[in-house]
């Protein structure tokens, strides 16, 4: 079940996933307190295994409309079966009854191919973010209903 959670229950996953097991006061996005701003958190009976953040920002040269995606994560033991897919396809769903225009991210390098397979395209070059590593820009489109 995908729901909506609190910026302190993305904490856990932020850290171990995305931080190399940093405390969670180094898992606070400079972006946290955004108007606008909701966390998704995808659970497995009682278990959360996914999470995402999503905001409005607009992409320099892609027009107004735009939500940014921050901080997805998916546990290790759970990736790969869809839950992160799945969070993005309802986060989509959701931004399309606001009428966000295309969302995007700054994609790790190992995450290009599943952004890819959601639609995404890369709409930059390779830039490296420190401590973390390389990562592109990508954005896809949201066909408005």
């Amino acid at each position: 079940m995908i729901r909506r959670i609190s910026q302190q229950d993305t904490f856990p996953l932020r850290s171990a996933e995305l931080r190399n097991n940093k405390p969670f006061t180094e898992c606070i996005l400079p972006t946290d307190n955004t108007a606008g701003i909701y966390h998704l958190g995808y659970f497995l009976e009682d278990k959360l295994v996914c999470i995402g953040t999503f905001f409005p920002e607009d992409y320099p040269d892609y027009g107004s409309g735009g939500y940014r995606l921050r901080g997805m994560a998916t546990l290790a033991a759970f990736t790969g079966k869809g839950y992160g897919a799945a969070l993005i396809n309802f986060a989509i769903d959701e931004l399309t009854s606001v009428k966000a225009s295309y969302i995007w991210c700054n994609a790790r390098q190992a995450a290009v191919g599943f952004y890819k397979k959601l639609g995404f395209d890369i709409i930059s070059e390779e830039f490296d973010v420190p401590g973390i590593g390389p990562h592109f820009n990508m954005l896809r489109s949201i066909v408005l209903k």
